[in-house]
């Protein structure tokens, strides 16, 4: 099993997925919405479906997620999950003030939340508190200083004001803090294509490879993160927020030793809303 942003089991298939990053902050930020619904699968198998709602105001977004296994793994892994994130829209650029997660399974149920300030984890928890290990490699301060939390960091901002689905928009790197472990994630242009929802969405998208790079918060022999951090071929592909230069996952792809695993959207609604209006005497 990948490695997984706290709270969303459903990404566990593409552990990535959440580990994208917000771009430069530009003025001139709309507004939008986005209602889109997830299917897992892997080798073609379901094994999970989830949700995720979005909403972008001239001054504040949040976002909020759920999924779970389903089909065949259920009955081998059953587990659940919820995450969200919000925070204020500053300069056109989405800087989140909070993050919680909680994933529940046959075994436990594990809740994560942070307070972020201008991109500080100012304060962190896991509940119940794991254990020590001495074999994890520990967070530091400086380590949580400039990231984003795996909820915010899955949309995608690009700046300027030309169409934001364009090569530039995978030319960017940042950190991310899942609450247990610090890492880097680089993403680079690979191609362009053309996607349909089974409901919403038809039109382009642009595919980024994803590298992952670990760097504190884990176990340094842990097989799955050398899987991760040798991997080359990872891949995915950002839509756009209508109203917004936010793009976030369409698809996501990742070869695993039991073969290609995929996340990708069923549903894809999105929607601009138009700007608040103040209020005159």
């Amino acid at each position: 099993m990948l490695p997984r942003p706290a709270g969303f089991p459903l990404w566990a298939l593409g552990g990535l997925c959440a580990l994208v990053l917000s771009g430069v902050p530009t003025a001139g930020f709309a507004q939008g919405r986005l209602d889109a619904r997830y299917e897992a699968t892997l080798s073609g198998i379901a094994v999970g479906k989830g949700a995720w709602n979005i909403e972008i105001s001239d001054d504040s977004f949040s976002a909020a997620s759920s999924g779970g296994t389903s089909g065949l793994l259920k009955a081998f892994s059953g587990g659940s999950g919820t995450a969200a994130a919000q925070g204020r829209v500053v300069a056109g650029a989405l800087v989140a003030t909070n993050y919680q997660a909680s994933t529940t399974t046959a075994k436990k149920t594990e809740a994560i939340r942070m307070v972020l300030t201008s991109g500080y984890i100012k304060e962190y928890a896991i509940e119940p508190e794991p254990p020590v290990d001495a074999d994890r490699l520990p967070v530091t301060d400086a380590h949580r200083r400039g990231v984003y939390d795996p909820m915010t960091g899955s949309m995608l901002r690009v700046p300027g004001n030309g169409d934001p689905l364009t090569p530039e928009a995978c030319r960017v790197s940042a950190g991310v803090f899942d609450g247990r472990m610090r890492y880097d994630l680089k993403l680079d242009f690979k191609r362009m294509e053309t996607v349909k929802a089974e409901k919403g969405y038809h039109g382009p998208v642009v595919v980024c490879a994803v590298y992952f790079t670990p760097v504190a918060g884990y176990i340094p022999d842990r097989p799955v993160i050398k899987y991760l951090a040798a991997q080359r071929n990872i891949e995915i592909a950002f839509a756009p927020v209508a109203g917004t230069r936010i793009l976030v996952p369409f698809w996501m792809k990742i070869p695993t030793p039991l073969g290609p695993a995929m996340l990708e959207a069923t549903q894809f609604i999105t929607t601009a809303t138009p700007p608040r209006v103040a209020k005159t005497q």
